[in-house]
């Protein structure tokens, strides 16, 4: 029995598919869906105390369901949800772009800081390339990059985007990605399904001249490839700018839930997708995911057991195989749960579940990404009773990222019960990391008797934290009797420590 799993990655991400209580290592998230102030900010003209008693509350009811990771949109149009020096703050935080909260507060480093409090992964979720929602230009700050170099960006349908083919596309976009891995404690750093826009119906994608400008040695009928190729550049370049700051941060992706459908590629799944990322969005996910540019995927797979054109089921087991030994986190719709507009099968029983108790057939499926974080507010269709009492009823640790080196954090040191008459601590020697990424949090365990027990059963897990001192009094009311204690160290590459010598007390 392993230990890890739950996430990130929906974003309130990130990132589950094993059921904590048969794995400490589950990886968890729940996304936070900013762009239509779905989750957070619920509204633009919350005050900011408001928009950070808003994040605590939600923060405090994704730990109670031991969802262990998040992923935060703090880029939805190209704007911030943080101090730049080179995009303007989000109208979607604010009401009105350009203009910073008042009284003034960073909400990133703040959800970072409250977040890690609580154990849980901050995973930053960015949209490379669109500007606006609508055709409405007036939405934009007046300093926006759009009005200061208009070549760098073309109108598709009623939207605008920057154009995917310029190099100086590219270039910006490292610039941002650098901007915030340099200066924010983010744990990954992620994308979603908007590479290429989807498709207009009777619109071609207006990047002719671009593509004769600049062909890269690609043939006139070759500008499919090279739209591929514009992505797969960008997506290799993203990886070397973080990992050149900080390589224990991770890059993901969640793409559009069908790769290729078989009748356009014999390994594609056995779905009848109107779109495939391949075709429509020109992203080559399992380049990526062989090559190893992404660390992580996360195919939004929004589509219930057994529909017809993409059924659940063989997405789940299509991705499993070809996943590229990368970590893998099924994108699940917690959105459609108990909709109106859903069809039966989300408005009956929970979805939700069946589909994880699914995905413990294929233990190449790492944990879940639930999009949005709503659901859980709302407990809908049950589901925070659901994942408390069965699915998440343990903690579970982020997993270790197949695709990054990392090593095993120093073992905490002198390990003890301290007592105060009554009062009883549990403390330890704070240890330092090394390469920079330091100590995440302390691992807390606790066994019946005079001895450690099995540290890869989670229900032995009985708490994290980011300090190096627990209250005892916060276990009194959960155990009676003499039990054994012994705490661990995880570093920011999520590599757990050799346990220290274990400490009894009678509870």
């Amino acid at each position: 029995m392993t230990k890890r799993i739950h996430i990130l990655l929906s974003l309130i991400l990130i990132l589950t598919g094993i059921s904590a209580q048969h794995s400490k290592h589950e990886f968890r998230a729940v996304w936070i869906a900013t762009v239509a102030n779905i989750d957070w900010p619920s509204q633009r003209n919350l005050t900011s105390k408001e928009q950070r008693e808003e994040m605590r509350n939600m923060l405090d009811g994704l730990a109670k369901n031991n969802i262990n990771a998040i992923i935060l949109q703090i880029r939805p149009t190209s704007d911030t949800f943080y101090p730049s020096a080179i995009e303007p703050w989000s109208h979607w935080l604010t009401g009105k772009q350009g203009t910073r909260p008042n009284p003034y507060y960073d909400p990133l480093q703040f959800v970072i800081e409250e977040a890690h409090k609580r154990c849980i992964e901050v995973h930053v979720w960015l949209n490379p390339y669109r500007v606006t929602n609508s055709d409405n230009l007036n939405v934009l700050s007046k300093n926006h990059l759009y009005f200061k170099n208009k070549d760098l960006f073309v109108k598709y349908g009623d939207k605008y985007y920057f154009d995917p083919g310029l190099d100086e596309t590219r270039e910006f976009l490292n610039r941002v990605v650098e901007d915030v891995v340099s200066r924010y404690d983010v744990d990954g750093v992620h994308f979603d399904d908007y590479f290429y826009p989807y498709r207009v119906v009777n619109e071609e994608f207006p990047d002719e001249m671009t593509f004769r400008k600049n062909p890269r040695g690609f043939a006139t009928n070759q500008k499919n490839d090279w739209r591929r190729n514009n992505v797969n550049l960008v997506i290799s370049e993203l990886q070397q700018t973080i990992k050149s700051l900080k390589p224990w941060v991770e890059f993901g992706v969640s793409p559009f839930g069908v790769w290729r459908n078989q009748s356009s590629d014999p390994i594609g799944s056995a779905t009848q997708a109107g779109c495939q990322n391949y075709d429509d969005l020109y992203a080559d996910i399992l380049k990526w995911l062989k090559e190893g540019t992404i660390d992580y995927v996360v195919p939004q797979l929004y589509w219930e057991i057994g529909k017809k054109v993409a059924d659940y089921q063989v997405l789940a087991k299509w991705w499993s195989e070809n996943s590229f030994g990368k970590n893998l986190y099924i994108g699940m719709y917690a959105s459609q749960l108990g909709s109106t507009d859903a069809n039966k099968a989300w408005r009956s029983g929970n979805e939700l579940c069946r589909q994880l108790k699914m995905n413990k057939q294929y233990p190449q499926i790492d944990g879940a990404v639930f999009f949005s974080a709503k659901p859980f507010l709302k407990n809908k269709q049950n589901l925070n009773d659901s994942l408390q009492l069965n699915y998440y009823k343990y903690p579970a640790l982020c997993p270790v990222n197949h695709n990054i080196e990392g090593e095993t954090p120093a073992q905490p040191q002198n390990i003890k019960i301290l007592r105060d008459g009554k009062d009883a601590y549990l403390i330890w020697d704070d240890i330092n990391g090394e390469g920079g990424c330091g100590t995440a949090y302390y691992v807390i365990y606790a066994f019946k008797g005079h001895k450690a027990g099995d540290m890869d059963d989670p229900a032995n897990i009985v708490y994290r934290t980011t300090e190096t001192c627990v209250d005892l009094r916060i276990l009194d009311e959960k155990f009676h009797g003499t039990y054994t204690f012994v705490v661990t160290a995880v570093n920011r590459y999520k590599h757990e420590s050799v346990p220290t010598y274990g400490v009894t007390r009678r509870l």
